[in-house]
C-alpha cells in the first residue's frame, strides 16, 4: 500500500547519524543522500522493499512533528524491539509510552517499543509473535 514514509529534519546530520543506528538495527544500510533542485537535503533508506526518507523542509520553514502521528517499523524478534528502542535513545532519541515490552491488545499479543527521534517524530518497534 505504501511506497514510502519522510520525516523532516532540522539537523539532518543529527537525523542520519540516529537513523543509520537505529535503522541499523533493522538491517537497513547507508543512506542514498540526495540533494533537492531547491538545494536542500534528503536521506533516503531503502530497506525489504520499503523506503523511508528524512528530509530538511523544502519550504524552508522549520520541520515539525505532526500530533498523533507514529511510524511503525516491523521488526524480526521481541530483541529487535527492545534493541531499535535502546539505540534510538542513545544516538539522541527519547523513549515515550511504556517500556518496551509484551503487550496484549484487542489486537492480540504484540511486543511493542516507541522513541521519538531527535526532531520529534514519534516512532513504533513492532513484532507480532506467532
Amino acid at each position: 500500500m505504501l511506497n514510502h514514509v519522510m520525516v523532516g529534519s532540522n539537523d539532518i546530520e543529527r537525523s542520519k547519524r540516529f537513523y543509520d543506528a537505529v535503522l541499523g538495527v533493522l538491517g537497513a544500510g547507508e543512506p542514498l543522500r540526495n540533494v533537492a533542485p531547491s538545494g536542500h537535503t534528503r536521506l533516503f533508506y531503502r530497506h525489504d522493499g520499503s523506503l523511508f526518507g528524512v528530509t530538511e523542509p523544502i519550504n524552508g520553514e522549520e520541520a515539525t512533528v505532526g500530533n498523533g502521528g507514529t511510524i511503525g517499523f516491523k521488526c524480526s524478534s521481541a530483541e529487535q524491539v527492545k534493541a531499535f528502542h535502546d539505540v534510538g535513545v542513545a544516538h539522541g532519541g527519547t523513549t515515550c509510552e511504556e517500556p518496551p515490552g509484551l503487550r496484549e491488545t484487542s489486537l492480540g499479543a504484540l511486543h511493542l517499543s516507541y522513541v521519538r527521534d531527535p526532531d520529534g517524530n514519534k516512532l513504533c518497534a513492532i513484532y507480532r509473535p506467532q
